[in-house]
């Protein structure tokens, strides 16, 4: 078994999307007057729960790719995956998934959690993901909610690690968010694939474009609007001072939205979030930076 293929076929770069765990310890943080060593017990619990699920999604992709290895055999980008293109046996991926899979629970275990524990979140995000994989993801628009479910669990697991509230309209957001990127993701398969797109996944043949144009342009919407809310809410004001300065990082997500529906249109990504991400595209890379240092100026200045 060749290390690198196995690592690739874990997907690493997918685990950006697991920052979404440390929503808690960044935005929820602010009122909790913790010592700093108490702090660092904060984040040294987030960082088990990041990895539980960094191991837990890696775990679920590579028997995905057991289950999907004939039709990702027929598609142009995915044909080159390892277990796809033989570079990675199915008995070693099983093993490799089994030791990942029980990794993500022991480091779950690690996280504690309260009043809910994180492991439990941890196995629920497995079990969901499994479910995607071997039947929800052919079910229309269950597919997409699935996705944002998976979100979801990764934004309160962070906050049970903590422990910290977090916002409902946060919580809205990031479901939103994740249904707008999925739906995202759809719509780009079926611009690469074409007429040939049921050969790959039967379920893009119940997919319509201009129902993905309208459905995706009301999510984007949904997520500009819950964020404002959240940035203005008196919840956030109590974390982040009363100058409510957070409203400010509102129009990088706006260009940020904008940016990434622009490239799915003109079919230039979408079908990989975390590439676009991690520098398939300067100018959502840049927003996303400018985003980020807005956020950190606001929690760095006094309350």
């Amino acid at each position: 078994m060749s290390p690198r293929a196995l690592l690739v076929a874990m997907r690493p770069h997918q685990w950006v999307k697991n920052v979404f765990v440390f929503a808690a310890l960044v935005f929820a943080r602010g009122t909790r007057g913790a010592l700093f060593d108490e702090h660092l017990d904060d984040v040294r619990r987030t960082l088990f729960a990041f990895g539980a699920f960094c191991l837990g999604a890696s775990a679920i992709y590579l028997v995905n790719d057991v289950l999907d290895v004939q039709s990702d055999r027929a598609h142009p980008t995915k044909c080159r995956r390892p277990i796809a293109s033989g570079a990675l046996k199915i008995p070693a991926a099983l093993i490799a998934a089994l030791v990942s899979a029980a990794s993500a629970l022991w480091l779950g275990h690690l996280a504690g959690g309260e009043p809910v524990r994180v492991l439990p979140i941890v196995a629920g995000y497995m079990a969901l993901n499994l479910a995607y994989s071997i039947k929800l993801k052919h079910v229309v628009l269950v597919d997409a909610f699935c996705i944002a479910a998976g979100f979801l669990l990764r934004v309160i697991a962070g906050a049970l690690a903590v422990p910290a509230a977090i916002s409902h309209w946060l919580l809205l957001c990031t479901m939103f968010l994740a249904l707008f990127l999925a739906l995202c993701k759809r719509k780009a398969e079926m611009d690469l694939l074409g007429d040939g797109r049921g050969q790959h996944r039967a379920i893009l043949l119940d997919y319509d474009h201009t129902f993905l144009d309208q459905i995706v342009t009301v999510m984007s919407a949904c997520t500009i609007v819950t964020y404002t809310m959240y940035t203005v809410s008196d919840d956030t004001a109590a974390n982040f001072g009363e100058n409510n300065l957070l409203i400010w990082t509102v129009p990088f997500v706006v260009f940020g939205l904008a940016r990434y529906l622009l490239l799915v249109s003109t079919k230039q990504g979408g079908g990989s979030p975390t590439r676009i991400l991690l520098g398939g595209d300067l100018l959502f890379l840049l927003n996303t930076l400018g985003w980020i240092g807005m956020v950190a100026w606001v929690l760095s200045r006094p309350h």
